[in-house]
């Protein structure tokens, strides 16, 4: 269970890390997978999360961060470790006000750390329902104007150079 589970009472729960991961998953055809998010219907985005403790890795992160969120597990014959890569992309962002207070006073920006899951396009996606209603693999580019996060929109721009297709 993850520190930022949100079945803990929020009074029980510590406060956010500002440094979190942006997992885009994809297929070898470019494919996108989004998902909707519960507490904010109509805003689509990749597998986020932020680190569950500081020293804790950011691959390590991302993994938990996908499996939790997807079912998909990085590791397993269908998802190699290697599918997962660190594209070395970092984003600053300003917090949206809504979700401040998830974090300690004062705390205004968060780092992302950007990486790309290649999986099988049949793969089996099981959303975690507390947190994202539905899901839907899109053409890279439709994927990429759908997403409510600017940072999201311009990873998934980059995949065909971080997949050497540019």
């Amino acid at each position: 269970m993850s520190i930022s589970d949100p079945d803990l009472p929020p009074s029980t729960r510590p406060p956010k890390i500002p440094e979190s991961v942006l997992v885009v998953i994809h297929t070898a055809a470019l494919e996108v997978l989004l998902i909707e998010r519960a507490d904010k219907p109509g805003f689509w985005q990749s597998v986020t999360g932020s680190k569950d403790h500081p020293d804790e890795d950011l691959r390590l992160t991302a993994v938990r961060e996908v499996a939790e969120e997807t079912g998909i597990v990085v590791g397993s014959a269908a998802v190699p470790d290697a599918a997962l890569r660190d594209w070395g992309l970092r984003n600053v962002y300003e917090i949206y006000p809504v979700w401040r207070h998830r974090y300690a006073p004062g705390v205004t920006h968060n780092t992302e750390h950007v990486f790309g899951l290649t999986v099988p396009r049949d793969i089996a996606v099981t959303l975690a329902p507390r947190e994202h209603l539905q899901h839907a693999w899109l053409p890279w580019r439709e994927a990429a104007d759908r997403c409510f996060s600017p940072s999201n929109a311009e990873a998934i721009l980059q995949l065909p150079h971080q997949r050497g297709e540019a």
